[in-house]
């Protein structure tokens, strides 16, 4: 009954524990969707097919991320946020964005394909890029949503827009054979998703609005969101863009069958973390009391701990649960699963100081951090590669993401969030828990190292 009651009302407990709630339920819901969508997929298309669609969601993930201007975070953080000016200024900054992010992607279509040595992309990207010039329409009640944390209706329309895509890609995975069938399932899911964010979402429509002083405050912020985006993009798909490289696609598509499973607690603690801590931490400000970094010590440790507890289930049970899922064809993905879990476990302890950064508006140190992750996740990336193929490029990660450490706490003592209490902690439970995983896999491990698949 307790629990009941301090999930009701406005106060910014309730709203962070309905919010938490919501967002690991449709996480969850997610994740469990994407799962058996790739159990029947994988038995209708062959490996190649998902590595030509990891190139595919490269490129767009890259396009999206060279280019964003910081519009979520800034309506997240502005004291204008609620200011209809200011939304729609953001919304026809954002619709520019997309139909530019199109006729990029169109541009890039032949250049990627000979890169790659690829050509189905020159057909495949213009048609799959259609996501960015749609998604650029989203209303900007979206982030409304997420800055007041009322996420229910944006989670139910999430999953059902996921539905639709897991049935329109097996329909056309069963008649088409082939990659077109991600593709094609992939524009019309998110051309429902618009409509579905614009009948739904509570609140006025969006029109073109270019208001200066708008304009002004979301490019000043947004400028060092966008060279932070840039490598953001770098260190969370430098390993795509470097392996895909190095292997070929039937290799490639194994390591992101191994990477879905593995990514499982990082990717559910980044939506929280970016969904919830920005306005927790504008209401709540670290430094401006003892109460308030006490507050944000249990909810970090709280995250933390069942994000640790994750990452060691997955670890340990990487391999039978590629066994028990997966076609025999995949089983290389098992090793992959646990080295990847493991290698994870720095990033997360640190998750919650960057978005400290940026609800103190300090976009710039921000921009500092994801441009040092960036260098350091490349150079470990190319040692391992070189020296060890895919065992030492996971290693590499694993090592870029613990150097990174000591930049973090620089950012977090700037706006009085460094919590060393809460990190020595869980690096000694990640360390137990990687330990486990290790001994439980040894002989996998051993044979990752040494085989054809590094």
């Amino acid at each position: 009954m307790n629990i009941v009651k301090r999930i009701k009302g406005s106060s910014l407990t309730a709203r962070v524990l309905r919010s938490s709630a919501l967002t690991v339920g449709g996480f969850g819901a997610s994740q469990v969707i994407r799962l058996v969508t790739n159990l029947i997929l994988t038995r209708l298309l062959f490996p190649e097919a998902f590595g030509i669609m990891a190139l595919v969601s490269l490129v767009l993930i890259g396009l999206g991320q060279f280019s964003d201007v910081g519009i979520g975070p800034s309506i997240m953080q502005s004291k204008r946020g609620d200011d209809p000016d200011f939304l729609n200024t953001a919304w026809s900054i954002q619709a520019i964005r997309g139909v530019l992010l199109w006729l990029t992607a169109c541009a890039l279509s032949w250049p990627a394909a000979a890169l790659y040595q690829a050509p189905e992309l020159a057909q495949l990207l213009p048609v799959a890029a259609l996501t960015l010039l749609i998604t650029g329409f989203n209303p900007t009640r979206i982030e409304t949503a997420h800055r007041h944390m009322r996420l229910g209706r944006i989670t139910l329309i999430d999953i059902v827009t996921q539905l639709v895509g897991v049935i329109t890609a097996v329909a056309f995975a069963y008649w088409l054979k082939s990659v077109w069938a991600l593709v094609l399932s992939g524009v019309l899911s998110t051309l429902i998703q618009l409509v579905l964010f614009n009948f739904l979402l509570p609140g006025p429509a969006n029109h073109f609005r270019w208001e200066r002083t708008a304009r002004r405050e979301l490019i000043t912020f947004g400028k060092w969101i966008f060279l932070s985006t840039l490598c953001g993009f770098l260190f969370t798909q430098g390993d795509k863009i470097l392996i895909g490289k190095y292997l070929s696609l039937g290799e490639f598509g194994i390591y992101n069958i191994g990477y879905f499973l593995a990514s499982f607690p990082l990717m559910l603690g980044t939506m929280v973390n970016q969904k919830i801590v920005i306005p927790i931490y504008r209401e709540c400000p670290p430094r401006e009391s003892r109460g308030n970094f006490i507050r944000l010590r249990r909810m970090r440790m709280l995250m933390t701990g069942a994000l640790i507890v994750l990452v060691t289930i997955f670890a340990s049970l990487g391999i039978w649960l590629i066994g028990l899922l997966y076609d025999p064809r995949y089983q290389a993905a098992g090793a992959v699963v646990v080295l990847l879990a493991i290698m994870q476990i720095p990033t997360i302890i640190q998750l919650t100081y960057d978005q400290a950064a940026l609800a103190a508006g300090d976009s710039r140190r921000f921009f500092i951090l994801t441009l040092l992750r960036a260098i350091l996740m490349i150079i470990g990336l190319v040692w391992g590669l070189e020296i060890a193929g895919l065992y030492g490029a996971i290693l590499g990660q694993g090592l870029a993401r613990l150097a990174i450490y000591p930049v973090t706490t620089w950012l977090a003592r700037r706006v009085g969030a460094w919590d060393p209490v809460h990190d020595a902690v869980f690096a000694g439970l990640g360390l137990g828990g990687a330990a486990l995983a290790l001994w439980l896999n040894q002989d996998a491990i051993i044979a990752l190292a040494f085989s054809g698949q590094g």
